[in-house]
């Protein structure tokens, strides 16, 4: 699947400073392993949608948020090999089609084509690899065998085969969850605790024997199609290897779907680890309260650019905060982006000396160096009284995606 335009991003003046960034599963702010793959790359794996609905400002603030972690490791001369994943077979996408009437191929392809559109006019650097649920199915069958060999998953009837999650002797690191947790957030994002038959409650689905009304895809094992957090560790370690620098997504990702992701990929490949950092962004909150589809309380990205909304101003807007906290999204919040984009573009066009110009491009790749600090980065810029040859407006640009 293709993904989407790549901007123009520029080189960066000033001094490199390696990327630190918080590991949720150490919790830690701990430095970035930036050891080249094989191919002499940094791999980062980010979750990626499931397209039952369009692009929100929750969905663009992480995907801003690793938009921040590639621009960085590119700053400081790293090649970097993103993939992203699209879950465009699972129930929920069936279920929207259902309520709707249409076909739930056509409305995967319809919000994916929205989701690219979204991603271009942020700016976003696009995955090299952009890989859907459907075209990954042999790899994902590849994965089960896998864990089947290695007596790490085990078959149920009707065809489903379930993962132990006794299979790693880590279980539980990525997330850092308590059972109690475990078996609490299990329950409300998508595990099916009460199957009969089950060795354990927390026994993740990897492959669904195929049901009457349901996609399905030949296997050794029977017709069915994938489970949820398989799709992810077939498609990350088919292309980046069994360990990797950076695991990516929403806060929410923690546990289930990266705690199962990265247990799935150590058990079919006996890694002690996937990932060498977790990272997840925080949720974004309209009055208070998470923006989610269930609740319909969403800001839409392409109706703000539609209302004359500037992406930098959407992007300073979400970098007000920190990536990790769980923030507010306002007209307010959005307003004072706007305003503080035009105070800079009356700043930058004053001229200072390219050694001035050089310490405020420093200052800036410190503040995002520290686990993407972006609100000391923009009181950096805050402060500045002018430019020199661009090099300012270019480092905003190539580090934070905002032009000015």
């Amino acid at each position: 699947m293709h993904s989407w335009p790549t901007p123009e991003v520029p080189q960066v003046a000033g001094t490199p400073v390696n990327l630190n960034l918080y590991d949720t599963a150490d919790q830690a702010v701990k430095p970035v392993d930036t050891t080249p793959n094989a191919d002499g790359e940094v791999g980062m794996y980010v979750c990626g949608i499931t397209p039952y609905d369009s692009t929100h400002l929750g969905h663009a603030a992480t995907y801003l948020t690793f938009d921040l972690v590639q621009r960085q490791l590119l700053a400081n001369g790293h090649k970097v090999h993103y993939v992203q994943n699209i879950t465009d077979v699972d129930d929920p996408l069936f279920e929207r089609a259902a309520r709707d009437g249409v076909d739930w191929r056509e409305l995967g392809q319809q919000q994916i084509n929205l989701f690219r559109s979204d991603m271009e006019i942020l700016g976003v650097i696009p995955p090299r690899d952009y890989i859907g649920a459907i075209e990954s199915v042999g790899e994902v069958v590849e994965m089960v065998q896998k864990l089947l060999d290695a007596d790490a998953a085990y078959r149920l009837d009707h065809g489903d085969i379930y993962a132990s999650i006794a299979a790693t002797e880590q279980f539980g690191y990525a997330s850092n969850y308590s059972r109690a947790d475990m078996e609490m957030f299990f329950a409300e994002r998508g595990g099916d605790p009460d199957r009969v038959g089950k060795r354990d409650p927390l026994d993740a689905l990897v492959w669904r024997g195929h049901r009457a009304g349901e996609p399905a895809w030949d296997s050794p094992f029977g017709p069915g199609r994938p489970g949820w957090h398989i799709e992810c560790s077939a498609i990350a370690t088919n292309r980046l290897g069994a360990r990797f620098s950076i695991q990516g997504g929403g806060s929410d990702l923690a546990f289930p779907h990266h705690e199962f992701s990265a247990a799935h990929a150590e058990a079919a490949y006996s890694e002690p680890r996937m990932a060498g950092h977790y990272v997840h962004a925080g949720m974004i909150a309209l009055d208070g309260v998470k923006m989610s589809k269930s609740l319909g309380n969403l800001v839409f990205v392409h109706k703000l650019t539609e209302q004359g909304h500037e992406p930098s101003a959407i992007r300073l807007a979400v970098f007000t905060d920190h990536y990790r906290t769980d923030r507010e999204f306002s007209e307010a919040i959005l307003r004072g982006a706007e305003q503080r984009l035009a105070r800079w573009r009356v700043n930058l066009a004053r001229e200072v000396s390219s050694a001035d110009a050089e310490r405020v491009v420093d200052k800036l790749r410190a503040a995002l160096a520290d686990d993407l600090d972006t609100p000391a980065a923009l009181r950096v810029v805050d402060e500045v009284a002018g430019d020199h040859d661009g090099m300012i407006a270019g480092a905003l640009d190539g580090l934070l995606g905002v032009r000015v």
